[in-house]
């Protein structure tokens, strides 16, 4: 296994931007860090049960994929559009929002982020199967790493936005059509 391609693959991959590292940076910016830890944690349960089943349902998730590829994507597209025009809606005065974090818009983020579904299934494929497939060790070992992996991307999304979070309330409506704009972007791409 050539570890250091899997390792710049995985990074490269889980800190670009896709709709968790996004919802989880506007989270914290509007919530806080310490109160849009619930929102993360979501994410990370999700990241880790994802992973998993791709895991451990890789061979017949490859053989489905053409099958299920564009149904997931529509699906995936929408639900990242619906979150584009919830933070676009959600008004300029971060400071204000009655909204709280919650564990399960988190969860069902991931399950229906088609990016890490990709992220997940070619990490297994390329890097992982090929040198371990049938052994359930190394393959928990290697989804382990891919969640934890995908849980600091989305963390360090999140400090940013906690630590720019004065910015963002100054510039809330600003930032809240850059953030929608950035994840309408994440859902068109995944037609390119």
């Amino acid at each position: 296994m050539n570890y250091l391609s899997f390792t710049a693959y995985m990074l490269s991959t889980a800190f670009t931007p896709g709709p968790n590292n996004i919802a989880g940076m506007s989270n914290a910016a509007q919530h806080g860090l310490k109160k849009g830890f619930i929102f993360n944690l979501g994410i990370f349960i999700g990241q880790v049960s994802v992973v998993f089943a791709c895991a451990a349902f890789c061979n017949v998730l490859s053989s489905l994929l053409p099958k299920i590829e564009l149904p997931m994507r529509i699906i995936g597209a929408l639900y990242i559009l619906w979150l584009a025009w919830h933070i676009f809606r959600s008004g300029g005065n971060w400071d204000e929002m009655q909204t709280e974090a919650r564990f399960l818009p988190g969860l069902l983020l991931c399950w229906l982020n088609p990016k890490y579904y990709f992220y997940c299934i070619v990490s297994m494929e390329t890097y992982v199967l090929p040198y371990y497939g049938g052994n359930w060790g190394m393959i928990a070992l290697f989804a382990g790493i891919l969640a934890v992996t995908g849980f600091m991307a989305t963390l360090c999304w999140s400090v940013f936005g906690s630590v720019f979070r004065t910015v963002f309330v100054r510039r809330g409506k600003i930032v809240n059509t850059i953030l929608a704009l950035l994840l309408v972007y994440c859902a068109v791409s995944m037609f390119l």
